[in-house]
Formats: structure tokens, C-alpha cells, sequence
């Protein structure tokens, strides 16, 4: 991009850390000098004022001490500078300074040095003016038709146009219909303000309209400022652009016509002094500043426009001429002379980054080297084309994304659990209410088989635990050295998770920069949030877990709750989690069982989990193998449903209030307009009680928020007990089918679709969904019902009495003999043995991928046992056949 980069004539950066707009540069012969070189004027959001006088050594040099005329901190904060005719009595050009509270008038001179330090410049104040409003931009110019001097302009951030004939104060109007301030600009020859309001309309005032509309008492300057009391404002005319506007500017042809240039977001429009258009370019930047200049040719008007990519369009009309590359992306940009040289392009930046610049290119002096000349061999040709065909098909042949050498691991994670509790807690919060929580070292440890950069290792444990640290970022790891980490994970909440098991995620990338992910997980002791207690003889819900071999003592499953002197009461073993609950957990003396008890539903849980694991480790380490718990009770439906209907209760009380919170901040909103339309009023009106509307409103809005706040926080602990009670059940499930751990895997990925629950999409919707969708393949009863089409829009429902009979449909269908499955093959030929509703006729379905059996007969054939595919018993009533040919 060499060719078309903006020649660098001069150029420096502009202290550190300032910050500068489209108002803050300026060029003119500020001093009045008698060669008439332009100077530059800059201004800072940070007060500093600087005057540049360019003169480079050689071209693109950056800037010298001697070019720096002037540099001096004027404290307040520089909006704009403008160089004109602001004083009385001569037609010097002097230096407008715009402050947010004030604007200052200076008079810029040089005194020739006697010595090699070269000349001294210095500012003088001539006159200022203390704002009463905040000011936001300003224009000059001859108004009202004044001979050899400027008066200003000034907008106020509420819309008030300031104007000052030089050192006096004129005349205050406000802007009708204002909300926000834009880009001002003054045209001479129609002697009219324009501006672009917040509607994104453009509007034009004549000069005499404001001026005219004076007060019906003469007031002091300072009093007209705060009041700005008047006739109201008419505007001369209006066009709505549609978008925003950036800066507007005019240039004349001649003293006959002259042209208003807007530049808008997305569009740059060119308007007549009657406000009609006379061309628009629509731009496919991003426009930052312009710069509208006569053009040589007549008529023509050029444009400068710069835009947040770090290019500059020059435009004639609307036909692109040029565009060159600048090293910054430009807030203001002027044209000058300076040092004989005409034309030149001054651009700043927002941080600070001054050039000089023209237009031009640079000759290329690289040249192609010959290339040899040599003969072809297209035996070659074939043979390097043969190879890479092969390596093309290998590759799209190959069974994963990734290639060969990169399908294994390069890291390893492992984690380890302390087997003791810390001898000083390491919980940084108590919110469980109990005098102490304890806590568990986990130790975290990684080893790379290559250097790796920036890997990331995040600890997930099921909430309400929590970690001391959950995130660990390596800058480099070396290969094979372990690297180690230690955390503590303690109990944060007053309710029960769901699940004691944890992960460890370690993210990084190939040197090849494919993304990997490894991960490891952990299990954390029952001790964590269990004690051991009392046992307790009464209980609202039991669990009976039957096993076909001989009890273990509850001393040998349970070694961490008990000690020696418990061996007479080793049957019968008592727990108290630290949130307050107890269970209580049985062992039989007679029969080959378990019992657990306890006052809450979902509170056996982790206890009945904690059971079988213990007992599937105790007869792997004496190397049975045989070993199966069963279930031969009934599925405590009714208990699950009751957590059910509270969860989701919780969600409708969620939406209730959100509802109300909503409606109380519309309210609230609309008695704050009211209040500031009656207090911006010039005629002050009673309140009508609106401060008392509002106090009370505020009231309810708190109140609201806080019970919204609570109502989440019952709703997390609701859905982890729901989490929990539905882990339960299809434990229970699959001990009483015993399901194999594919088939368990089905249910929890039907039961437990979501690790968080949100009002907008829900358990209880997408729980009927997937249940709904099981009743449809794999636990059809025929194919009408296959032929059922679900909704695909998940929304709350009304009540829970669909998801609740699709929950128990599901398990009569598991009770009559259907199994879970994913495959289709598998769908299609198993057999499901259910009665006919209407009368004693059963009905046998064998679905096969071609071919559907349906046979009928009478319960004294069917015997009361289950048929094989393929062989047919008894009096045959009916045989329907069908599928396809």
C-alpha cells in the first residue's frame, strides 16, 4: 500500500495521555504574521494549548523544539479554538478559546530573539466571558451583516444559543424542541444559524428571528443567561436526514450561491440555502471528520473525509478521486499553507497524533527478476501431482478431525482428594448457620509431554460447594514436570448439592493451534457435609435396597462414621448433615437389606448413593463380581411429584413479581418525567403530591427487587433439590428394571437436561419434552403413536399435571416390559407386552425395520408368560400384517 499511503511533509505526537476532537485544531495566521504562513492551533481535553509553526529539514523529518511557537496550560478543559476578528477596534485576527464554563479571547505575538534561542511568542487575554451553562461547540461569523469583525456563537449543552458581540454579552434563545446538542455552523450569506437537532432533522434559524425575539424587560447579562426567557424560536426550514449527524460546514461558490455540507453516519449530504438537496453520496465506511474546500473546477466543490479505518477520501461531488492510507484514524482534518507550500493536509488523532501531509506517490523501484527459462517435465508433474492427490484422500478419508499424531494427549490431569478433613477450615463464607464447615484439600496435577503456552485449569464442584480457587492460568509449562495445585472445597450454602463429585477441565492448544480439552474428575468425602449422629426411629419416607449377597457390617461400610465401641449397634447407623437434616440408615439382621429413613425425600439421596458405592468397592476388593442391588419397592412417584409442583410454584411467583417489578419501574419512570417537566417549567406549578408518588414508588420498586432477589435463591434450592430427588428416582428406576448403564444414561439425560434453571427456558418444559419424545420411539405402544408430532417450542406450561402423567406413563411402560434405546435398529425390534384398555385381549407388537406384526389372544392363551419373537402359542384370534412388500 506504499503507492497510495499520505506523504508524511511533518509530523509529532502531542504529550501523553490527552485526549483531543474535532473542535480542538485549528489553522490560521494566528499572529498576524506579515508573510501570512498559517499556523496550527491545538487544544487539549486537558488544557494545554499549543501553536505549531511547521519547518521541516528534509520531508517527513518529525518535529524540531523550534517548531513548537507556544505551549501553555490553561487549566480547564480546551472544547474548540476558532481564529478570527474578535476585537473591537481593529481587524487583527485574534484567538477564540472555548472552556466548558467560559471562553477566552487572546491576542497571539511574536517578539524577534536577539540570540540563537530564535523568537519569543506569548498570549494575552483581551476579554473573557464566565458561562453560566455548560457550553458544547461554537461558530463565528459577520451576523446580522457586521463589517470587519466576528461575533460568537456559542451552543450550551440544554440548548441555549449564546451570542456575544465581542466583549459584551448580546442575547440568550433556547432551541425549541432540544434534547441534545449537535454540530453548529453559521452561513453569511443567508445570515442564519444551522444546526442538526436530536430528531436528525436540519434546521436553519435566521439571525434577525433571534434577534428579534427580545425580552419585554431588559434584565443584566448574567440574568439573561440564566433565565433566557424569550419569544419562542421559529425555525426558517427543515430536512430530516434519518441519522445522526457528525459536523456540518458551508462553503460558497461564489457570492451568489453557497452549499450546506452534512456528514452523517452513514451518508454525506449536499444542500441549497433553502434547505433542499442537491446531492448525497451514500459511504461505506465509517466516516470520523470532513472537510468541504472549492475545487478548481468550476462549480465543483472537493471533500476531505477521513473515517475510523485510517483512510482519506478526497471526493469531488460525489465521484471518488482519491484515497490514501494515513497512520491514524483522524477526528479533525484542515487544509493550509504553510511554509510556501500550499495545500497542505493537517490531520489529529483523538490520542494526539499531529501530521502534515500531501497527496502523492512514490516511484516503485523494485524490479521482477528474469525468470529461467527452462523445459517442463510433465513426468515429473504427474508423479508431484499423484502424491498430492494422495495425501488429499488420506486425509478426507481419516476417521476424526485431527490428524494421527495429534489424536492423544499431550497433557495429563489427575486429582486427589485429601483422605482427612483440614485441621483448620480453609471456608471463606458461613452462610450454612452451623458453627463450623469443614473443608477438603484437593490437590490438582498436570504433566505435558510437550511445551505448552497459556493453559488454563478450571475446578467445577456442584453448587452450593464451593473452592477457595476455581481458575488457574499457566503462562508456560515444561514438558514432563508435574505441576501441582491445591484448593479447598467447602459447603457455601444451607441446603444439600446434589451430587459430591467434582471435575478438573485443563484447556490449551496444539502447537499446531488446534484447541484440546482434558478432564479428570474427583469425589469429595461424605464427611464434607456429613456427621454422624443419633440414629433416629421414626421417619416420613423409607427406601428398602436389596442385594443377593450376604449384609456388610455398617462398621466396615462406614469406618469414617463409627468407632470399636459402636460393634453392638453396627447394625443401625445415624447421620446429620450440617445444613440440620438427619437420615438414618439400616442394616438387616435376617435378610439381605438395606433401609434408609429420613424426614426429607431428597436428603436419601446421597446416602443411598453413598451405600451402593461402598458396597460395589467392598466386594470388588474381595473380587466378586456378581454383586447386584435391587429394588423391589414402589417408585415414590407422589413424594417426587410434591417437589415437582414446589419447584415450579416457586416459577410462577418468579414471573409474578418480575411482572409487578416491571410495571412499578414504568411508573416509576413516568412520575420522574413528570417531575422534571414540572421543575424545567418557567413558571413554577405545585407538585400535586408527585414527590410523594415517587417516594412511595421507589418503596415498592425496593421491595420488589428484594423479594425477587429471595425468590431466585429459594428457586436455586429448589431446582438442587429436585436435582437431587430426581437422581434418586432413577437410581431406584434402574435397580428395579435393572437397566443397564446405557439405559441409565437415557434417563438422566431425559430427567436432567439442564445444569441451571432460568425463567426462560425451565425444567418442567424441557423434562415433558424429552419424556414425551421417549413415549413416542422407544416406549410406543404403536405406531400412531410414532406418528405423533411433538411442538418444537419449549414455553412454560400452565400446570404440572401433563409432565406428571408423562413421568407415570413412562414407568408403566418400563413395568410392561420397554426398554430404552437410541438406535433404530434396536426400536424396531423390541417386543412390548401391554392388555388392551377396552378388554381382556393383549396385544403383541413386534416392530422389525421392514415388517409389523400385531396378534391378538385371550388370557387364558397368553398363560402369563412372556412370548419370544417369533414363536406364536394358543388360539390365534387375529394376525395383522403390514410394511412393506
Amino acid at each position: 500500500m506504499s503507492l497510495f499511503k499520505a506523504r508524511d511533509w511533518w509530523s509529532t505526537v502531542l504529550g501523553e495521555k490527552e485526549e483531543f476532537d474535532q473542535g480542538c485544531l485549528c489553522v490560521a495566521d494566528v499572529d498576524n504574521s506579515c508573510n501570512g504562513v498559517d499556523k496550527i492551533v491545538v487544544g487539549s481535553y486537558t488544557g494545554y494549548l499549543r501553536i505549531f509553526s511547521p519547518n521541516p529539514v528534509k520531508i517527513g523529518d518529525g518535529a524540531q523544539a523550534e517548531d513548537l511557537l507556544l505551549e501553555v496550560h490553561l487549566r480547564d478543559p480546551i472544547l474548540q479554538v476558532e481564529v478570527g476578528k474578535f476585537v473591537s477596534g481593529t481587524e487583527l485576527l485574534h484567538l477564540a478559546v472555548l472552556h466548558p464554563r467560559k471562553l477566552c479571547v487572546y491576542s497571539v505575538s511574536g517578539t524577534l530573539g536577539n540570540v540563537e534561542h530564535g523568537n519569543q511568542y506569548q498570549i494575552k487575554l483581551m476579554y473573557e466571558h464566565n458561562l453560566q451553562r455548560v457550553a458544547c461547540n461554537m461558530t463565528y461569523g459577520p451576523f446580522g451583516g457586521v463589517k470587519g469583525r466576528d461575533l460568537i456563537c456559542i451552543q450550551s449543552m440544554d440548548g441555549m444559543l449564546m451570542l456575544f458581540e465581542q466583549e459584551s454579552y448580546a442575547f440568550g434563545r433556547f432551541l425549541p424542541g432540544f434534547l441534545l446538542p449537535g454540530p453548529l455552523t453559521y452561513s453569511s450569506r443567508t445570515d442564519s444559524f444551522i444546526t442538526v437537532s436530536s430528531c436528525r432533522h436540519v434546521e436553519s434559524y435566521k439571525y434577525q428571528v433571534l434577534a428579534f425575539a427580545t425580552d419585554a424587560d431588559k434584565r443584566q447579562d448574567t440574568e439573561q443567561q440564566k433565565l433566557g426567557s424569550g419569544k419562542r424560536l421559529v425555525v426558517d426550514w427543515t430536512l430530516n436526514i434519518g441519522e445522526q449527524a457528525l459536523d456540518i460546514c458551508i462553503v460558497s461558490f461564489n457570492q451568489s450561491a453557497s452549499s450546506v455540507f452534512v456528514l452523517g453516519e452513514r451518508n454525506f449530504f449536499c444542500l441549497k440555502d433553502n434547505g433542499q438537496i442537491r446531492f448525497m453520496k451514500k459511504l461505506d465506511f465509517n466516516p470520523s471528520c470532513f472537510l468541504p474546500y472549492c475545487s478548481v473546477s468550476e462549480g465543483a466543490i472537493n471533500t476531505l473525509i477521513g473515517n475510523h479505518s485510517s483512510m482519506l477520501h478526497i471526493y469531488q461531488d460525489v465521484t471518488l478521486k482519491w484515497a490514501t492510507q494515513l497512520p491514524h484514524v483522524p477526528v479533525a482534518v484542515k487544509v493550509g499553507s504553510l511554509q510556501g507550500l500550499k495545500g497542505v493536509i493537517v490531520t489529529l488523532s483523538d490520542s494526539g497524533h499531529l501530521q502534515c501531509s500531501y497527496l502523492g506517490t512514490d516511484p516503485s523501484l523494485f524490479q521482477a527478476p528474469k525468470v529461467d527459462s527452462r523445459e517442463i517435465n510433465y513426468e515429473e508433474l504427474d508423479v508431484e501431482m499423484k502424491e498430492l492427490q494422495k495425501i488429499i484422500r488420506d486425509v478426507n478419508t481419516s476417521p476424526g478431525p485431527l490428524p494421527l499424531t495429534e489424536k492423544e494427549d499431550f497433557l495429563s490431569v489427575f486429582a486427589t482428594v485429601s483422605s482427612t478433613l483440614d485441621s483448620v477450615s480453609q471456608a471463606t463464607s458461613n452462610e450454612v448457620g452451623a458453627e463450623a464447615v469443614p473443608s477438603v484439600t484437593v490437590k490438582v496435577m498436570m504433566q505435558s509431554r510437550l511445551a505448552l503456552q497459556k493453559t488454563k485449569l478450571s475446578v467445577y464442584v456442584e453448587a452450593p460447594l464451593a473452592a477457595t480457587c476455581d481458575r488457574f492460568i499457566f503462562d508456560s509449562l515444561e514438558p514432563e514436570i508435574l505441576k501441582t495445585v491445591s484448593l479447598s472445597v467447602f459447603l457455601k450454602g444451607n441446603y444439600l448439592p446434589s451430587e459430591l463429585e467434582g471435575s478438573a477441565m485443563a484447556s490449551y492448544s496444539m502447537p499446531t493451534g488446534i484447541p484440546r480439552v482434558v478432564q479428570c474428575k474427583f469425589r469429595l468425602p461424605l464427611k464434607l457435609i456429613c456427621l454422624s449422629h443419633q440414629p433416629s426411629k421414626t421417619a416420613s419416607h423409607k427406601l428398602t435396597i436389596d442385594m443377593n449377597k450376604p449384609p456388610i457390617s455398617l462398621l466396615s461400610l462406614f469406618p469414617d462414621f463409627t468407632s470399636q465401641s459402636d460393634d453392638d449397634q453396627v447394625n443401625v447407623l445415624g447421620f446429620r448433615f450440617i445444613t440440620g437434616s438427619r437420615v438414618t440408615l439400616l442394616a438387616s439382621k435376617t435378610s439381605q437389606r438395606y433401609r434408609i429413613q429420613s424426614e426429607q425425600f431428597e436428603d436419601l439421596w446421597l446416602i443411598t448413593k453413598e451405600l451402593t458405592l461402598r458396597l460395589q468397592e467392598h466386594f470388588e476388593k474381595q473380587g466378586i463380581k456378581d454383586f447386584t442391588c435391587s429394588f423391589s419397592g414402589c417408585i415414590p412417584l407422589q413424594e417426587y411429584f410434591d417437589l415437582i409442583d414446589q419447584h415450579f410454584e416457586l416459577r410462577l411467583n418468579g414471573e409474578k413479581v418480575d411482572e409487578l417489578l416491571s410495571e412499578r419501574a414504568i411508573q416509576f419512570r413516568a412520575i420522574e418525567r413528570r417531575l422534571l417537566t414540572r421543575f424545567k417549567d418557567k413558571t413554577p406549578a405545585p407538585l400535586q403530591h408527585l414527590d410523594t408518588l415517587l417516594d412511595g414508588t421507589y418503596k415498592q420498586v425496593i421491595a420488589l427487587a428484594d423479594a425477587a432477589e429471595e425468590n431466585h435463591c429459594n428457586l436455586l434450592q429448589s431446582f438442587t433439590r429436585l436435582k437431587s430427588a430426581t437422581h434418586l428416582l432413577i437410581m431406584l428406576i434402574g435397580l428395579w428394571q435393572k437397566l443397564s448403564t446405557d439405559q441409565i444414561a437415557i434417563l438422566e439425560a431425559a430427567f436432567l437436561p439442564l445444569q441451571q434453571d432460568s425463567q426462560e427456558l425451565g425444567w418442567e418444559e424441557t423434562v415433558d419434552a424429552a419424556v414425551a419424545h421417549l413415549l413416542k420411539t422407544c416406549l410406543s405402544k404403536s405406531s400412531k403413536e410414532q406418528a405423533l408430532n411433538l411442538t418444537s417450542q419449549l414455553n412454560i406450561p400452565k400446570d404440572t399435571g401433563r409432565l406428571k402423567k408423562h413421568i407415570t406413563l413412562l414407568c408403566d411402560r418400563l413395568a410392561k416390559g420397554g426398554r430404552l434405546c437410541l438406535s433404530t435398529d434396536a426400536t424396531a425390534q423390541q417386543t412390548i407386552v401391554m392388555p388392551d384398555e377396552a378388554s381382556d385381549i393383549f396385544l403383541l407388537q413386534v416392530r422389525e425395520p421392514k415388517w409389523q406384526f400385531l396378534l391378538q389372544w385371550t388370557e387364558e392363551d397368553f398363560g402369563g408368560s412372556e412370548l419370544p419373537v417369533g414363536s406364536i402359542t394358543g388360539r390365534q384370534k387375529s394376525l395383522m400384517v403390514f410394511g412393506e412388500s
